[in-house]
């Protein structure tokens, strides 16, 4: 892109309660795969997760932050912010403030102690067939606590390629789905981001581990 149009783009991070920019790269201080450093006037501190050695969950505080909810529950009353707000985001940031987004906490699977991210899993996936649509979900595990399962539009998927790939890349074998349920179509939101909630249960049904947690 840099080459073709002679131009950059840089990457940066917020979220609505922050009105929503936290963080970003700029011409000046940039690193790639990373979101930039934060805006001046905003605090950070990582929340130790366990089964995470690098970095931790994200917690922000500053004046862009919004003053609190509206809930349709009870309508007309401000529920504040109380403090810190806490993003939901597993983030690393390195000496110099630069910060990596690792996943959203929902969005890894406890296997064994150790946390791993799904949205990892699902881009190692993409790398190897990327024509096609993929979910990474964690189920259920009697022995592990949790394992993950792949579900996957890519008729072709299976479970040694995969593994073989993941091996050359230098992926964890943790990050390597054994289970692969091959679909017409993703299930998808409204907004036609992945309906992780729906791909799970699918997933369970389809082992047969139950209901769903």
């Amino acid at each position: 892109y840099r080459d073709r149009f002679q131009a950059s783009i840089v990457e940066g991070f917020g979220l609505t309660e922050a009105a929503p920019v936290v963080a970003v790269n700029t011409a000046i201080h940039s690193r790639d795969g990373t979101v930039g450093r934060p805006l001046p006037a905003i605090r950070m501190k990582l929340e130790p997760v366990e089964g995470i050695t690098e970095g931790g969950r994200l917690w922000l505080d500053g004046p862009n932050m919004m003053m609190g909810y509206m809930s349709a529950d009870r309508p007309g009353e401000l529920q504040p912010l109380e403090g810190w707000h806490d993003t939901g985001d597993i983030v690393s940031i390195d000496r110099e403030g630069f910060i990596t987004i690792r996943g959203r906490a929902k969005r890894f699977a406890k296997i064994a102690g150790e946390m791993v991210s799904l949205g990892a899993v699902e881009m190692l996936v993409q790398s190897l067939w990327p024509e096609e649509r993929h979910a990474a979900v964690a189920v259920p595990d009697k022995r592990r606590g949790e394992r993950i399962v792949l579900v996957t539009t890519a008729d072709d998927a299976n479970a040694e390629e995969l593994r073989q790939f993941g091996k050359k890349a230098g992926a964890a074998e943790l990050m390597v789905p054994n289970d692969i349920l091959k679909v017409e179509e993703i299930p998808v939101l409204g907004s036609g981001k992945t309906d992780y909630v729906s791909a799970r249960k699918l997933a369970i049904d389809r082992l047969g581990l139950g209901v769903a947690a």
